[in-house]
């Protein structure tokens, strides 16, 4: 029988397991301070284990794993580096970028977290999910939404705990949140290009320890994790973690040897040739044709509910759970996620595209998977800059059926973490990314924005109007269509990245003294109206009627012209009788209750 992998108590013993099956000897590695006692491990099979005695809660520890060193054939062995256990559930500090993380025969006991021996850890009770389709999605980055929050103490800001204060449930409540989704908070490593910049990674999607909280975002653990999670649950609020099993920050053949590559290499996946295939963009792609892979995430996942009870997940990077090489809708890992009796009930969303072969891959996740709409995004943005049909709008706002057919599994959404922020879309038609210390070369180069008149900040009181309606339309867009809603932190009340739609390198934590009340106000009440069921009625092209803003039948060429200025839709059912009008010159949308 396989034994457990990580480290547990258990009957007076501690017991470690590791899984390394090309490793020649495994070290288990005990720390007392910076003394560290070394126990070779017992293979069995492709794992390595050692039971000692006593109760070892709390105590550090980490592997050397000792065998062949050659990179050309994908094989990291040095037992100088100190490795994390990829089951570790907590570290003991932040990891951080050194060159000795990859220099052979360089040890990085100084510079390596260390993973703590876990307690007996309680289970929550396994609820449904709270977060049903149709809802509204808040994208927060932890600590940029709460380390300047006026309310919330300052031990607490930045981290996991400020989102069970009273004063940040207050505002997520009034926009009728019904899940927020938490950008990465596994332990993360900073790109090595950042730190020579002065710069570090903001954003967490370059993680190491793939069920570790960070030290930083969750000082308190699993258990700071699980009482945010219990005081949103309260408020009728359910809790979604983005997630990162694309790639790891290993990087690729000159990145540093700190978990996976020094214990499994064959976690990587691997040309022909035996190079490192980089379908992620980001040095390395993990091999989910791998069931050990596979069962790391599954764990990850089961870890996160049975002790945290999370609602959801979100995968960045999605295809690359289901490649084999190339993608298949039919992956191993959908199987096995559906299998797993306490994840077969959770919200499962796709960021379904990467840039590998094949890699975009919208519309084509399980039927029970919602999937981000980029095709949403950017449809609209170009409907109110003047370049899409009615037509295509319709399409959009009616739940994407070209993409989705009748099952609605959209997730829209007009900005993300990841380009510009909804103010600056209709505040910059070009990306300011110079910061980022890439030459303005990163980050997306065709956003679908524009500028009103004027590139960035002005003084210009018509201008100012005129982004003003435009963000109160597209907005106005997103509250009335079809489909689960995603908002990102800040778009609320106009938050502004100064153009930067690459901003995972910049420390800019919301200024809440700064906000756009007249705008945070509106957009409350959309998600009011949202809420009470008004924004839920649109069915495309079945239900209710589509008519010209005169009140006339549309004809079919309408749809298609781009002179044609907007549209009513009628509905008549009594779930959601009323009418939506768009007029793209007025720069409206209105419902009323019909």
């Amino acid at each position: 029988m396989t034994p457990q992998l990580g480290a547990r108590v258990e009957g007076g013993f501690t017991r470690f397991a590791v899984r390394a099956p090309l490793a020649g000897a495994v070290d288990l590695c005990l720390f007392d301070g910076e003394a560290e006692t070394r126990f070779p491990m017992i293979r069995a099979g492709e794992v390595w284990a050692l039971e000692l005695p006593g109760d070892l809660t709390g105590t550090r520890y980490g592997y050397r794993a000792h065998g062949t060193y050659a990179p050309e054939h994908n094989l990291w062995f040095d037992p100088a580096k100190l490795l994390v256990d990829p089951y570790a559930l907590e570290l003991d500090r932040r990891f951080i970028q050194h060159p000795r993380l990859a220099h052979f025969g360089e040890d990085t006991a100084g510079l390596v977290p260390r993973v703590i021996v876990p307690g007996a850890l309680p289970e929550v009770t396994h609820q449904p999910a709270l977060f049903q389709r149709g809802g509204l999605i808040y994208e927060i980055n932890v600590r940029s939404f709460t380390l300047l929050h006026p309310d919330v103490p300052h031990a607490q800001r930045g981290t996991i705990a400020a989102l069970a204060h009273p004063a940040v449930i207050a505002h997520l409540q009034k926009l009728h949140v019904s899940a927020v989704e938490l950008m990465p908070i596994v332990a993360w490593i900073d790109e090595r290009h950042l730190p020579p910049l002065g710069l570090a990674n903001h954003w967490g999607y370059n993680p190491v320890a793939m069920m570790a909280l960070d030290p930083g975002l969750a000082p308190g653990g699993v258990a700071e994790l699980r009482e945010s999670v219990a005081a949103l649950h309260n408020a009728g609020i359910g809790v979604i973690l983005d997630l990162v099993f694309n790639h790891s920050g290993e990087s690729d053949v000159h990145g540093g040897t700190l978990s996976l590559r020094g214990l499994d290499p064959a976690a990587y996946a691997r040309a022909p040739d035996g190079s490192l295939i980089n379908d992620t963009g980001c040095g390395n792609t993990l091999d989910f044709s791998q069931p050990a892979m596979r069962r790391l995430m599954i764990d990850t996942l089961t870890h996160f509910v049975r002790h945290a009870g999370i609602d959801g997940f979100r995968f960045d990077l999605a295809p690359v759970i289901a490649r084999g090489p190339g993608f298949d809708p039919q992956a191993p890992i959908f199987v096995e996620l559906a299998a797993e009796p306490c994840l077969a009930d959770r919200i499962m969303i796709a960021e379904p595209w990467d840039i590998g072969p094949g890699g975009y891959q919208l519309g084509r996740f399980p039927p029970n998977w919602l999937e981000w709409n980029d095709r949403y995004r950017d449809d609209v943005r170009r409907f109110w800059k003047g370049e899409a049909t009615i037509g295509t709008l319709a399409t959009r706002i009616a739940g994407s059926s070209d993409l989705f057919g009748a099952d609605c599994r959209s997730v829209n959404f007009l900005a993300a973490h990841d380009g510009f922020t909804l103010a600056d879309t209709v505040a910059y038609e070009h990306r300011c990314n110079h910061a980022n210390g890439e030459d303005n070369r990163d980050g997306h180069g065709e956003n679908h924005s524009w500028n009103c008149g004027i590139e960035g900040p002005t003084d210009d009181p018509a201008i100012l109007a005129r982004r003003a309606a435009d963000l109160r339309a597209l907005l106005g867009t997103l509250f009335a269509s079809t489909g689960t809603i995603m908002l990102t932190a800040g778009d609320e009340f106009g938050l502004s990245q100064q153009g930067n739609n690459n901003a995972y390198c910049q420390d800019m934590p919301i200024d809440w003294a700064a906000r756009d009340l007249a705008l945070e106000a509106d957009v409350a009440a959309l998600a009011r109206q949202r809420a009470q069921r008004l924004g839920d009625f649109l069915r495309f092209p079945e239900d209710g009627q589509w008519l010209s803003l005169a009140g006339e039948p549309m004809a079919d060429w309408q749809w298609q012209d781009m002179g044609s200025d907007g549209f009513l839709h009628r509905s008549p059912s009594e779930a959601g009788k009323g009418e939506l009008r768009i007029s793209r010159s007025e720069r409206t949308v209105s419902w009323r209750r019909g």
